[in-house]
């Protein structure tokens, strides 16, 4: 559906686990980064989110590992916008070793989106718009 947002991060050794890789609950970490910078690319940053009074509390959250990461390596994040309901949202992500593009996770997250109490609500038709448009 939606076209890939990156970005790029590097390993803090504070994400490193005593085995030296990376803690597996990073890459969730690593997801929001990444679907953040989507939003923000689209148009509707967290300053806005709040100005609305509009929520997107995870759901649902998947990772399949496929590499360790280390201290210091550089990474690749892809989030794209797989979905979008009348009031849920599916990013997928692909977290990659660069320069090699060695494939380390892939995952999805699932959103509700909801208002300042909490209660779901569907989508603004201008906010669904900028994220089902390349």
């Amino acid at each position: 559906m939606g076209v890939w947002h990156e970005q790029r991060l590097r390993v803090r050794f504070e994400e490193t686990d005593t085995m030296g890789v990376v803690y597996y609950g990073k890459f969730l970490t690593w997801f929001e980064v990444g679907r953040v910078g989507l939003m923000r690319d689209h148009g509707f940053g967290y300053a806005e989110w709040t100005r609305r009074g509009v929520q997107f509390p995870v759901v649902q959250a998947h990772a399949d590992y496929r590499a360790p990461a280390r201290f210091d390596d550089e990474i690749l994040v892809k989030t794209k916008v797989a979905s979008v309901g009348n009031s849920s949202l599916r990013f997928e992500n692909e977290v990659y070793k660069v320069p090699e593009m060695t494939l380390l996770a892939t995952g999805h997250t699932v959103h509700v989106l909801t208002g300042g109490d909490g209660r779901k609500i569907p989508f603004p038709p201008d906010l669904k718009e900028k994220l089902t448009s390349p």
